[in-house]
Order: C-alpha cells, then structure tokens, then sequence
C-alpha cells in the first residue's frame, strides 16, 4: 500500500506546482496587458486578443499537469509490477 500512497503523495505535489507555476504566469500576463493597455489605450483590442490566447497557452500546462495526475492515480502503467512485487 505504500505504493500507492506515494502515488497520491506525486499527483498533490505535480498539482500544486503545476497549479502554482500557471497562477503566476496568468498574473504576470495580465498585470503586462494592464500595463500595455494603460500605456496605449488605441491598442487595447490587439492587447487584449494577445492576452487571451496566452493565458490559454497558459492554462495548458495545469491541464496536462491534471492529466498526469489523473494518469498517475487511476490508470497507473506500473501497478501491476509494483503489485508483483509487493507480493513475493
């Protein structure tokens, strides 16, 4: 059983930086568009469209950090051998 709860120890951990990492990019992104647009408001649109699709490149990476997490908890690769072993 210890196995197993490494597994959700690994999957926390991966979601909490993973989930960190992007809460800071999206700040840092969103503070430089407010910047931009204050500094140039005629550009607001172009700013603001620029924006969106970073914070959805952004967004991806605590997506596929969900993924692997998910991957990690339920559909783990190594079960079996780790079962295996755990056995003898």
């Amino acid at each position: 059983m210890e196995f197993f709860s490494w597994c959700m120890i690994a999957a926390g951990i991966g979601m909490g930086i993973g989930s960190f990492g992007t809460g800071i990019g999206q700040g840092l992104a969103i503070k430089s568009a407010c910047e931009g647009v204050a500094r140039n408001p005629g550009a607001s649109g172009k700013i603001m469209t620029i924006m969106m699709v970073g914070l959805a490149m952004v967004e991806s990476l605590a997506i596929y950090v969900f993924v692997v997490a998910m991957i990690i908890l339920f559909a783990n690769p190594m079960k079996a051998a780790v079962l295996a072993l755990l056995a003898k």
